[in-house]
């Protein structure tokens, strides 16, 4: 018998975690390390500020929750959070990191259970078995994109056919729903949560391109010359204060329980298809990967909804401020129901 060439002897070889695997999928392996963490961090951070708000109320003279130490550390870790799945964009596709947005609704569900003691759902162990699972398909079959995202690229993706059409029917769609919302004040979930997740599409296309643009350059091959680096800057930051005001909005309306996974599926489904058409993640892609894949978000969809179904949105015994008694010009306070009288 022959020996094999060594091109052919790396094929038996190139499995995953394997030298040839590691060394084609690093860059893409490190952005998802990154939002996973970064996800992670955020699940913290929320629970550190819901720590802080019920030992604030819990005091016999509740204080302000921007005085909280402990409210603090959360805001902390939570800008730390969103600054590591800014930087993932740069090294992993959107159709990536946008999903594994999931692990921070399951990291607020575990960390409620070990550190806020929660009582533990069947619904829970559910919803994580079927996030994971979802998670480990998306990490398996995501797309492969080792093209250097250049300012020249983006400009010219910027002016292609697709997106064009793509940003028309996103104006065309917008509009429409900011009618019903302004003119016919429709307050829907889903009409609240639509114009989110079309902002957000934008908004993924930019932070991809600003955190890509910015990553070249640190290595020595500067992109924070090119206007269109600018450009995709400021869209960022527009699209992702309507989002927030909007995504509030919502919040306000209606309950977390109901708003968390909506949003979930609906920016995480926007922003991959966004990505399809910008930066065609999925053009070299084998049929049976993206099958994999889109199998793979509707189990992290599926899970993120049912940790979420039917759990009850937890209130304060105690209030911020006590609203029992109410401060007359004397200086004495009245119980509420004597002030009423």
């Amino acid at each position: 018998m022959g020996i094999l060439p060594v091109s052919e002897q790396n094929v038996f070889f190139e499995g995953p975690l394997s030298g040839p695997w590691y060394s084609k999928h690093k860059t893409q392996l490190l952005g998802v390390l990154l939002a996973t963490a970064s996800n992670f961090l955020i699940s913290v951070s929320l629970s550190i500020q819901k720590c802080a708000h019920l030992r604030l109320a819990c005091q016999t003279e509740p204080k302000p929750y921007y005085t909280s130490k402990l409210w603090w550390c959360g805001i902390i870790l939570l800008g730390l959070g969103e600054v590591g799945n800014f930087t993932a964009y740069g090294f992993a596709p959107i159709a990536l990191v946008a999903p594994l947005g999931c692990v921070s609704v399951i990291g607020t569900a575990v960390i409620s259970v070990l550190f806020l003691k929660q009582t533990v759902r069947a619904a829970d162990i559910l919803g994580g078995t079927l996030a994971v699972a979802g998670t480990y398909l998306l990490v398996t079959f995501a797309p492969n994109v080792p093209q250097e995202l250049t300012a020249r690229r983006v400009q010219n993706n910027l002016v292609s056919w697709p997106f064009l059409v793509y940003v028309i029917l996103e104006i065309i769609t917008f509009c429409i729903l900011l009618y019903f919302y302004k003119r016919k004040a429709v307050k829907h979930i889903m009409i609240l949560l639509m114009m989110v997740a079309l902002l957000a599409s934008l908004t993924v296309l930019a932070v991809k391109a600003v955190a890509s643009m910015i990553t070249l350059s640190v290595k020595g091959k500067m992109q924070l010359t090119y206007p269109v680096f600018y450009i995709m800057l400021i869209l960022m930051a527009t699209s992702c204060v309507f989002q927030v005001k909007f995504l509030n909005q919502a919040m306000h309306l209606y309950e977390a329980t109901a708003v968390v996974p909506i949003n979930f599926i609906l920016f995480t489904t926007s922003a991959i298809v966004s990505g399809v058409i910008f930066y065609q993640e999925f053009q070299s892609a084998a049929l049976l990967s993206v099958f994999m894949f889109l199998f793979g978000c509707l189990l992290s969809f599926l899970g993120v909804f049912v940790i979420a179904r039917n759990k009850k949105e937890e209130h304060l015994q105690v209030p911020y401020i006590d609203c029992g008694r109410i401060p007359v010009k004397d200086g004495h306070s009245l119980p509420r129901e004597a002030k009423r009288k």
